[in-house]
């Protein structure tokens, strides 16, 4: 036997021939980080037969490994494995990692005959008190550090027989012959209600309709006692396959089950984080891996959870996202404190602020509309529009429930879905669809937009009984209704009210941006319109609820022998045009994380603009000197938004 000397590594070599016979042991060889090195101390398993030991000092070893690797590999004639990326619909940045993923070939070096489930997850070797222990796989990009990589020892129990889940993932990543997914998807919060009801429906979409990799891997983690098999029972009731094509339903939603993974992260997040990673490590394989973080977690826990993921979940082979639920903040100092603590931890560029609303096609439509038709652009500016209405109204179906209880309607959809349907309606032609360029021009028109006067503010809050179907424990001053006139103090649009009307309780539900126009100068049809003039009002009205729309209401000579005017509407209905099912909002934004499209997600710098406009009339809130005036619940909302509209000479759209 030869014997050279390099640290205490044994690594199986056998003289007259590369491939094992089938008798010999297989083993699986454990590296740690580059970070970490020196490596651990403690021996690895050898492999029966003839081989090499390599032993000597440590502190030199990772100089000395780069070398010997290369004259491993091409002894043992080892290949890289091959990476896929999945379906040609997936845009993936795979290729900037081909560099990163030629420095982290400190791999598994596996002996003899092909690899077994048995052999590849449940080596046994003996620790340095010489009891017998399983090894796993770990790749050298681990961001664990000197953390051992156990995580059967923490996986949750349950009555049933149960094998660790690094046993049973680690052989399917070789057996697929993916060599690992090419991302990863965890959702912190797994066992929550919009984990179940939408963040698993939309990544099941996106899977079914080829804009996720096959061999993507999604991962739950919650503090719930669950298995694998518990979290896809949870789930796999509330997926769906797309009305307009339901071909290999059933097919696509057992592969995406099958690529769903539960992890008991137990109440150290810290712990529990570093587990993740280890799991997420041995599905993904030595191929490069981008991740995304959904932590659907509740807003007390955000900063704990986001910095324990910060620390300890990061890959180093790929890209890291994380997107985080609103409300962001409760106040301009909260959510501060919130920014400040994400960007110690992340970029910018790796943060995502989720708002449902914001994934309507109404507003992905809006940027369409403005630029690429020359019938609209012209017009849009002060010089041809009258006021602008942007419309949200949530009919008795719809719950407040204890999320939206202390936040209040302004914190909840003001803040990030109405001041930024604004901002898109309202910025300036962006030099490109880059995500960048288009926030760029989005803080302009928030930076621009008045502090509110609270004096052009209407609260409101519904007023409910117990027989009511709808949540009644709402303090004395939590808006569920809100009513404003903005301005935005720039060339384009100096002196055209910006009107918002939102509010819960009321009599439909409803979501719409009416753009009126000024009245034609001169008009010579003034009395075949009549006295109401403004009856007569062109406007662009850009529908989502209950119909997506686009409507343009235009004057018509009504057909016969007299002359007598009609305001009639130009009608393109989605549901009659396009024959699709509308994907819902969590698939848009899912979609754009993970293409690394930000226009729809609010920047830092957004997100303080916001408050600033708010601030004040939040002050008042808070020292009690305004309070909601009440409205019948199911009823058209606080009688001074009537008043506020005639104030600036807007007529109300009915409801």
């Amino acid at each position: 036997m030869t014997s050279l000397s390099f640290s205490r590594i044994s690594v199986p070599y056998a003289d007259s021939s590369v491939n094992t016979p089938e008798t010999s042991e297989s083993t699986a060889v454990r590296y740690q980080s580059a970070r970490s090195c020196p490596v651990v101390a403690s021996n690895l398993q050898l492999v029966a037969g003839r081989h090499h030991v390599l032993t000597g000092g440590e502190a030199n070893i990772c100089q000395r490994f780069r070398g010997l690797k290369l004259w491993l590999i091409e002894s043992l004639n080892l290949q890289l494995p091959n990476i896929k990326h999945g379906s040609n619909k997936f845009k993936n940045t795979g290729n900037q990692n081909k560099n990163q993923l030629a420095n982290h070939w400190e791999m598994t070096l596996v002996h003899g005959r092909k690899v077994s489930e048995e052999n590849f997850s449940a080596d046994m070797h003996l620790d340095s008190s010489g009891k017998t222990v399983k090894s796993t796989l770990l790749p050298e990009n681990s961001s664990l550090g000197n953390h051992r990589c156990d995580v059967s020892a923490n996986m949750s129990t349950s009555t049933k027989p149960y094998s660790s889940s690094l046993e049973t993932h680690s052989f399917n990543v070789l057996a697929d012959g993916h060599g690992g997914p090419s991302l990863s998807i965890a959702v912190i919060g797994a066992t929550g209600e919009l984990a179940r009801r939408k963040i698993f429906p939309a990544l099941f979409a996106l899977y079914y309709s080829g804009f996720l990799p096959e061999n993507v891997g999604i991962f739950g983690y919650s503090r719930k006692n669950l298995t694998d098999e518990d979290l896809r029972a949870l789930i796999a009731s509330t997926l769906t396959c797309r009305i307009d094509h339901q071909e290999n339903c059933g097919d696509k939603m057992e592969a995406f089950l099958h690529r769903t993974y539960y992890l008991n992260g137990g109440y150290d997040n810290r712990d529990g984080m570093s587990k993740l990673n280890c799991l997420m490590d041995q599905i993904e394989g030595v191929s490069a891996a981008n991740r995304i973080f959904y932590l659907s977690v509740p807003q007390e826990s955000l900063i704990d959870v986001a910095s324990a993921l910060a620390d300890n979940a990061q890959t180093q082979r790929g890209w890291n996202r994380i997107i985080i639920e609103k409300p962001f903040g409760f106040n301009i100092l909260s959510s501060q404190q919130l920014t400040s603590s994400l960007l110690s931890k992340f970029e910018e560029k790796q943060i995502y602020r989720i708002d449902h609303l914001l994934g309507k096609n109404l507003i992905e439509n809006l940027t369409v509309l403005r630029f690429s038709n020359l019938v609209f652009e012209p017009l849009w500016s002060r010089a041809y529009i009258r006021n602008i209405q942007v419309i949200l109204s949530e009919d008795l179906g719809m719950q407040t429930g204890r999320y939206f209880e202390g936040y209040g309607i302004i914190r909840d959809i003001v803040h990030s879905h109405i001041l930024q349907t604004i901002a898109l309606l309202a910025m300036e032609p962006p030099v490109s669809l880059d995500g960048e360029d288009i926030r760029n021009e989005k803080i302009k028109v928030l930076r621009s937009i008045r502090k509110l006067d609270p004096n052009d503010v209407i609260l409101g809050q519904y007023k409910a009984s117990s027989g009511d179907k709808i949540d009644v424990n709402l303090d004395g001053l939590t808006p569920t209704y809100f009513a404003a006139a903005l301005y935005i103090d720039n060339p384009r649009w100096d002196g055209v009210p910006f009107l918002i009307k939102a509010g819960m309780g009321l009599i439909k539900h409803r979501v719409e941006i009416r753009i009126q126009f000024h009245h034609v100068p001169g008009n010579i049809y003034r009395e075949r319109i009549g006295h109401n003039i403004d009856l007569a009002t062109n406007e662009l009205i850009l529908c989502d609820v209950p119909d997506e729309a686009i409507l343009i209401k235009v004057n018509n000579k009504i057909p016969g022998l007299g002359l007598q005017l009609d305001a009639s509407e130009l009608n393109l209905l989605y549901k009659d045009r396009y024959n699709v099912e509308v994907p819902d909002s969590y698939e848009h934004l899912l979609l754009d994380v993970i293409d690394g499209d930000s226009h729809l997600f609010m920047r830092s710098d957004e997100l303080a603009a916001a408050w600033n406009i708010l601030n004040p009339v939040l002050q008042e809130l808070d020292k009690k000197n305004i309070s909601p005036e009440l409205y019948e619940l199911g009823g058209r909302g606080p009688v001074g938004a009537y008043y506020l509209w005639a104030k600036h000479g807007v007529p109300w759209a009915d409801d």
